[in-house]
């Protein structure tokens, strides 16, 4: 979707006091380059082993053998096709003509040679839990990617950012952190990169997609919402991502794209102990809670309220039906409720005090409402420390797959179950699950999410959207609802 912000005088004050605050950048000052700003800045020196990997390929820096379909299936990335022989083996086969940034020819030995560099890391990628992956080329052309046990998402697997394909010499200096400068293959080389201040890349005349539509692209990490909707409007950037709702109707000739993600911000009640480890006070909760409220008030209709943990991004959700809820609610008569949440999304702690108000509304006794880092708060939100948490979670983060969300949130030995249930029907019908194919495995998460929302452990909030915004004249951005793409080679800077 696509809306034009209105125009609003008060923001011109603002425009001449941040004249000049991004000094350096290029933004629509330099027709042919491209200026950008991201809202996390790098946080292992640009390793794609880590979450930085994220930043190489929104950047057009770097790219895997398969990326992720809207409907959550595999596509032909750098690999043109692939056949499953076998139950836990891709037959795959590159597309021709490719080079890396530094001149290398891109072989089929080169591609597994990325993909065994991956597997070995000191931390695997995430996608590569629970399997061991191996990769052997069979000719300059093709090669096998195999891992020792049927998988059915092995195709998703490798389009996480993380399994993106280097040149051999990214591994000369230190295999176990591979260095991305101009060793990937992407439209744009990654030259330079400036601490978690900023980048610099210069176009890949020589890509297999066509050359770059710009000569080049700057880029600049900058967390504060504020600061980068105040350099777009002020026209030293070309490109923002994730613009705060509190900025929107500041947004004057720019355009912001929105699109659905896959991402849901739900309230996680504490199952094992406290107040809402009686089924009856988190139905008291549930019926407290308005998401509509929060979609048109907090995310002044930005986001879209949630019916179910999987929402309008994924396509395949939309025949979920309405959960049954058996246990009715009981009046609270006063029992205590601690809540937490982070502030990495300024959305959150707002959500937080609404449903304070709505829980005292209810005969809760709200106590506290922890704001603080999640980085601090994480121990203490793991082992179930807060009767209610406010959380956004991506359940399409690694490979795509609703059932390794399902797994890691929702079963007993999960490894990010805020609500900490425990439910041996449910770990049963995820593991049966994850013998799946992928459009079965994707139904199966829809009965599961509804059996979850039946417990009453979680009440999902919102969906939240990628907000985008654009100097006037830019185009060609990659509409990623996945987050993983960005800057495209058709990208044209602002005029």
């Amino acid at each position: 979707m696509r809306s034009k912000i209105a125009r609003l005088s008060a923001v011109l004050s603002g425009l001449l006091l941040l004249s000049g605050c991004f000094a350096g950048t290029t933004g629509t000052g330099a027709p042919d380059r491209i200026g950008v700003a991201l809202s996390f800045p790098p946080t292992a020196a640009m390793s794609v082993y880590s979450d930085d990997a994220l930043l190489l390929s929104k950047l057009g820096a770097t790219e895997t053998l398969t990326v992720l379909g809207q409907d959550g299936t595999a596509e032909p990335g750098l690999a043109e096709s692939w056949t499953r022989p076998h139950p836990d083996t891709l037959r795959m086969t590159l597309r021709p003509g490719m080079t890396f940034h530094d001149g290398t020819p891109l072989t089929a030995e080169h591609a597994a040679n990325a993909l065994r560099h991956a597997a070995q890391a000191t931390t695997p990628p995430r996608s590569l839990d629970d399997v061991q992956l191996r990769a052997v080329a069979t000719g300059e052309r093709t090669l096998e990617v195999s891992t020792g046990v049927p998988d059915p998402v092995l195709a998703q697997r490798l389009t996480s950012p993380n399994m993106a394909i280097l040149s051999p010499a990214a591994y000369r200096e230190n295999p176990k952190a591979p260095d991305p400068i101009r060793t990937g293959t992407g439209p744009y080389v990654l030259e330079d990169v400036q601490g978690t201040a900023g980048a610099t890349l210069r176009a890949n005349d020589r890509y297999w997609g066509g050359a770059p539509k710009a000569a080049g692209v700057d880029a600049r990490f900058i967390s504060d919402g504020t600061a980068r909707a105040n350099a777009l409007r002020a026209g030293e950037l070309d490109v923002i991502d994730t613009v705060p709702v509190s900025q929107l109707p500041t947004i004057s000739e720019q355009e912001v794209v929105e699109l659905p993600l896959p991402r849901v911000v739900s309230a996680h009640l504490n199952t094992s102990s406290g107040t809402f480890a009686d089924p009856a006070m988190r139905a008291a909760a549930r019926e407290a809670i308005d998401p509509a409220q929060l979609a048109s008030g907090v995310y002044s209709g930005h986001a879209d309220a949630a019916r179910g943990l999987f929402g309008p991004a994924s396509p395949w959700a939309n025949a979920a039906r309405a959960p049954r809820h058996e246990t009715p609610p009981a009046a609270p008569n006063g029992r205590p409720v601690r809540i937490a949440t982070y502030d990495e999304r300024p959305e959150l702690p707002e959500i937080a005090s609404v449903l304070a108000e709505n829980l005292r509304s209810a005969g809760f006794d709200v106590r506290e409402v922890r704001v603080q880092e999640y980085s601090t708060l994480e121990s203490e939100l793991l082992r179930g420390a807060f009767d209610l948490v406010v959380g956004a979670r991506s359940y399409a983060q690694d490979t795509g797959d609703p059932v390794s969300y399902l797994r890691a949130d929702w079963t007993c030995a999960g490894s990010y179950n805020l609500s900490q249930l425990c439910d041996p029907a449910i770990d049963a019908a995820v593991e049966r699950a994850r013998r799946a194919e992928v459009r079965q495995r994707q139904q199966a998460a829809v009965r599961i999410s509804g059996r979850l929302l039946e417990t009453d452990a979680v009440v999902p909030l919102v969906h939240e959207r990628a907000r985008i915004g654009l100097a006037p004249g830019v185009t060609g951005i990659a509409e990623d609802s996945y987050e993983r793409e960005l800057i495209t080679a058709t990208t044209t800077p602002g005029t």
